[in-house]
């Protein structure tokens, strides 16, 4: 199995920062959200 993931990140190398960006994208827009009505 180890060998499978290492495989997956290595074919995956080029585009896996852009999923990390995305998803560190999601979570800072959800605490935002989550913020917003404490604001006012």
């Amino acid at each position: 199995m180890l060998k499978e993931v290492k495989a997956v990140l290595l074919r995956a190398e080029k585009t896996i920062w852009q999923d990390f960006a995305g998803g560190a994208a999601l979570i800072i827009v959800l605490i935002g959200g989550l913020h917003l009505p404490g604001l006012t």
